[in-house]
């Protein structure tokens, strides 16, 4: 039986409150929010906080509002909310995606989209998401709040820049017209953590052809991708056609600046390729949302042609 280390609690009852505790508790002190991920670390002894700051009465933090041209999702809305969300999903698609696949209806119902962040864990699916929204994260202390960009918010696996004493209250998204999102995600099973998973984002340049490529983002999880993202991608789509030839290019980028470990989810080689694969499919999705069309055509290749990325066949297997 796995059982947790002795543990002080304390419910916050508002955010100040919280980042008092925080404050009084010092860096042992960690904060709860969905606890689907401290609690089964906490009974591996992965995780030995001194104290528990509960903050699941924090309902000011849970909400999803358009202010400022900005979506604003607070850190407490809990993942079934936001799929549930109608603002959300009209406005980026991705998040419902993403939202789908993650875990089971029972941790959607109480996991929370803040908590996920801040766990930081390196397959997450939101930060592959918010990266290729390119958001920003709203951090709030004692003196203030700060804000940082989505691909900054992560220093390494489980590692955050929210530092001791602060909370990460609010996501933020800047809402730009001629814009589609999706998300790739491949796994062994319903509701388990990515073997490899793609995120894009793109908006057309409604000032020249609307088959150029003004911006995009791309977010890749699981894949050790830096800062969940694949900025060289990126830069290859600026003022490039919107065309599944441009995507397969664009994809092949992302997976060679992907460094994947073999693991009991699959070998290095077959998630490079796999990120490859996702962000092409994923950039398609994002097209076919943004212009209201239907999916790209194939790519057209000659016979005996792999696809960009693709390993070579072994030989003697089937």
């Amino acid at each position: 039986m796995q059982v947790p280390a002795y543990v002080e609690y304390e419910k916050a009852t508002s955010v100040d409150h919280a980042l008092t505790l925080l404050a009084r508790f010092g860096p042992e002190a960690r904060v709860l929010a969905g606890g689907h991920s401290l609690i089964p670390m906490m009974k591996l002894r992965l995780a030995q906080p001194e104290t528990l700051i509960d903050i699941n009465g924090l309902t000011g933090l849970s909400y999803i509002e358009v202010t400022d041209g900005e979506l604003r999702i607070g850190a407490m809305t809990r993942h079934a909310q936001l799929l549930d969300s109608a603002v959300a999903g009209q406005r980026f698609a991705i998040l419902h995606d993403a939202e789908r696949v993650i875990a089971d209806p029972v941790v959607r119902l109480w996991g929370t989209v803040g908590g996920s962040l801040c766990q930081a864990d390196p397959s997450e699916d939101l930060s592959a998401a918010f990266a290729a929204l390119k958001a920003t994260m709203v951090i709030q202390n004692l003196t203030g709040t700060r804000t940082v960009h989505a691909r900054e918010f992560h220093t390494g696996p489980y590692e955050t820049v929210v530092a001791p004493g602060e909370l990460l209250t609010e996501i933020r998204i800047a809402i730009v017209p001629g814009g589609g999102s999706a998300y790739q995600k491949v796994g062994r099973r319903v509701g388990d953590w990515p073997i490899g998973a793609a995120g894009a984002a793109i908006w057309l340049d409604n000032g020249s052809d609307s088959g150029t490529i003004a911006d995009a983002g791309i977010g890749l999880t699981a894949v050790g991708a830096e800062h969940f993202s694949a900025a060289a991608a990126e830069d290859f789509l600026r003022g490039a056609p919107a065309t599944q030839e441009t995507f397969a290019r664009a994809g092949q980028i992302a997976a060679e600046h992907c460094r994947p470990v073999s693991d009991q989810r699959g070998p290095a080689d077959y998630k490079r390729h796999l990120a490859g694969e996702l962000t092409a499919r994923a950039l398609g999705a994002a097209l076919a949302r943004a212009t209201g069309a239907g999916p790209l055509p194939p790519v057209q290749r000659s016979p005996g042609q792999r696809s960009p990325g693709s390993p070579r066949p072994r030989r003697g297997g089937s």
